[in-house]
């Protein structure tokens, strides 16, 4: 059984979550891979996150745009630019399961599965529907996340800072597999960002050339990402060339083997945890419930046991005239009685009289 289920893990398609900030090159990548896996005879299932674009330059098999209009949510609701997309995001994510059916049915079809995202970064990688998108398609099939990382922009020691601190903060909110894309080496050669990354020294030796106040927090900040550099998957890549594309699918291949031997075990724990702690927390209003239930019940009891020996008064006016109805019926009753035992009594008075 265990054999069968790794099996079957290892023949499930690998979910690639492509994420950049706005010029970054991040659409583009995607076109890229796209047509390089065309070209393979190993089409992708390509889904569209990104409720704001224009056009989309490759095929896609889910759109967003197709579900949700971006526009409209901006016109209905009064939201800006960024609010239109976090709001486009919540309603197509309470659909992702449909998403994830489509997936499930072509998995024995599929190697790869392509996620574009927006532009804006932030909007989906801290919003509550990215969260629920990217857990949902990692609870399900093998995931990785690519950063996709604009080489040509991070030349100088703060920006390449600036751009591993984001880095390093989607690999802690997202916690899977992460590789990361330096795009445009076409442009510029990205061994420079190599080096930094590797070699310490160098990094702080460049730092000493800035000028900038913020060199010193990229000094010490160097200290502390020392460390998550060591285990990063790190790719030069072009989109427009093509340059790296092997490189970098044979990336994703080791990252979806980091997910089958550490991320899944440890997902698969989290969720049998979830699971207990929901099992506990119902038992625990059961448990609530039946204990007021039966305070309740006891409560009742001394009241009415309270109760009971008093007369209740009148609540009403129909009430007080039927208690006075009553009460002349008794005294009439009462009237007859007396009237009653006093014939009597003269009658046997009269009786006594004549026997003497």
């Amino acid at each position: 059984m265990a054999e069968s289920a790794v099996m079957e893990q290892c023949n499930l398609p690998v979910c690639i979550i492509v994420l950049g900030m706005a010029g970054s090159g991040k659409t583009t990548w995607v076109q890229r891979i796209t047509a390089h896996l065309h070209a393979m005879k190993k089409p992708p299932y390509v889904v569209n996150l990104d409720p704001a674009c224009l056009e989309v330059p490759y095929p896609t098999n889910v759109d967003i745009r197709d579900t949700v209009k971006y526009k409209e949510v901006m016109k209905q609701y009064g939201l800006g630019p960024n609010g239109g997309i976090i709001t486009s995001l919540n309603l197509f994510s309470t659909r992702f399961d449909q998403v994830l059916k489509l997936i499930s049915k072509r998995s024995s079809e599929l190697e790869f599965v392509l996620f574009d995202t927006p532009g804006q970064i932030e909007v989906f990688t801290w919003s509550a529907s990215g969260s629920i998108i990217v857990e949902s398609l990692a609870s399900e099939f093998p995931t990785v996340v690519v950063y996709v990382m604009d080489v040509a922009k991070s030349v100088t020691p703060v920006t390449f800072m600036s751009n591993m601190l984001y880095a390093c903060s989607i690999l802690y909110k997202t916690k899977l597999p992460f590789l990361i894309a330096m795009n445009k080496i076409d442009v510029v050669d990205h061994s420079f960002a190599l080096t930094w990354m590797r070699d310490f020294e160098a990094f702080q030796e460049a730092l000493r050339n800035e000028t900038s106040y913020l060199s010193n927090l990229s000094s010490s900040l160097s200290f502390v990402l020392d460390e998550f550099y060591q285990n990063l998957n790190v790719v030069g890549v072009s989109a427009v060339t093509g340059q790296g594309v092997i490189e970098f699918f044979q990336a994703v291949q080791r990252a979806k083997e980091e997910y089958q031997q550490e991320y899944k075990p440890e997902y698969e724990r989290q969720k049998q945890e979830k699971e207990k702690a929901a099992v506990a927390q119902r038992k625990k209003q059961m448990d609530k419930l039946r204990k007021d239930i039966k305070e309740d019940s006891s409560a009742s009891e001394e009241v009415q046991i309270s109760v009971a020996p008093e007369e209740s008064e009148p609540s009403s006016e129909e009430d007080i005239a039927e208690d006075t109805e009553e009460q002349e019926q008794y005294e009439s009753f009462k009237t007859f009685l007396e009237h009653e035992a006093s014939k009597r009594k003269t009658k046997y008075k009269f009786m006594s009289a004549g026997k003497e």
